[in-house]
């Protein structure tokens, strides 16, 4: 197991029940459904699931980035003495997004100003949060360039971004996220939208950030593989809720949420050639409306009785290892896991042995 997690770690950033709403239509559409999380020191923690589940809304939270039509309706979420969840001024914001909070978006040309060079975009943050001007900045701006890998830092960054390639643009998006040297990176499907080749660079200049500024990271994804890559931690999202967290060992090899053995079911990898991949059956809950027990019942094939009737609480695994599911009561019946998470865990079990 990855060293902050088996050590507990100290939180940096605590969320308890925090409950986020959305009014669309003149309804109530409930996007964060009373989710929990540790966020440790020094970790890279990922948080999966499916399109929808409440990924981005969850984290966007952090940071002050909801649409308009969002609020935070209840629950904390705690960062050095305050709550962030009371914050509502701009004002307020600007003491977190991007001094001590920053994020990575999925898309770099949404991301980046088009009329603008990349080295203003970056200069204006350096700027605003590090109180540098004139030629200081623009000087603190090269050097970020040429930390995350743009070559010849000095001339490019009085380029455009369609001057870049998606990979060197991706880099720029970075370089603005580090520019104020933040305690938390948050990157939303950093990779989604880069080949294969340019998406293992793109973690490796991540993993070694983290190593030379020392921050914490989050991924947002729903590729498996970037996880198996980076993460100490994994957190499963399902319906606006977090129902599993472990060390990507446990999530991997010994899931217990019938969700999280859902996914890992769905992986490529584990398919048998000439026979169907599987997939996830039905569709994610209606939001809008009040969700009764276990949100995934419905479509869990498995599903007890009870599932349909009250929300699990959560059930403790190991230290570092929980899930909210009934199957982890005393009282449930022994159901062993699919074929291929019980595949994955042999496999796992011999290459420790």
């Amino acid at each position: 197991m990855k060293a902050a997690a088996m050590d507990g770690g100290k939180p940096l950033l605590k969320v308890r029940d925090l409950v986020v709403k959305f009014a669309l239509r003149g309804r109530t559409l409930t996007a964060i459904r009373g989710a929990s999380l540790d966020l440790l020191e020094g970790e890279t923690l990922a948080i999966v699931g499916e399109s929808g589940s409440g990924k981005s809304v969850f984290t966007k939270s952090f940071i002050g980035m909801l649409d308009q039509n969002g609020r935070v309706d209840s629950g904390s979420i705690e960062f050095e003495g305050a709550d962030l969840a009371r914050y509502r001024t701009e004002e307020e914001w600007l003491r977190v997004r991007g001094k001590k909070i920053s994020m990575v978006f999925q898309d770099p040309m949404t991301a980046l100003n088009p009329l603008r060079s990349v080295g203003r975009q970056i200069q204006e943050v350096i700027e605003l949060h590090q109180g540098m001007s004139g030629r200081q900045a623009e000087l603190a701006t090269i050097e970020i360039l040429d930390h995350v890998g743009i070559p010849d830092p000095a001339t490019r960054h009085r380029q455009y971004p369609h001057e870049f390639s998606g990979g060197m643009r991706q880099r720029v998006v970075i370089a603005i996220a580090m520019a104020c040297k933040p305690r938390i990176l948050i990157c939303d499907e950093p990779t989604t939208a880069l080949d294969v080749t340019i998406q293992a660079q793109i973690l490796a200049l991540i993993k070694a950030l983290q190593r030379d500024f020392g921050f914490t990271s989050i991924y947002i994804t729903h590729d498996l593989g970037v996880v198996a890559n980076v993460a100490d931690r994994v957190a499963v999202m399902y319906a606006g809720q977090i129902v599993e967290t472990g060390t990507s060992e446990e999530v991997f090899y010994d899931p217990r949420h019938p969700y999280t053995w859902a996914l890992l079911s769905s992986l490529p990898q584990l398919g048998v050639k000439g026979k169907p991949l599987y997939s996830i059956s039905g569709t994610p809950p209606n939001l809008f409306g009040d969700i009764k027990g276990d949100a995934f019942a419905p479509r869990n094939p498995k599903a007890l009785k009870i599932d349909f009737e009250l929300q699990p609480p959560r059930f403790q695994v190991s230290p570092s290892h929980w899930a909210a599911t009934w199957l982890l009561d005393p009282r449930a019946p022994r159901l062993d896991p699919p074929p291929a998470i019980q595949a994955m865990r042999a496999k796992y079990a011999g290459s420790e042995a």
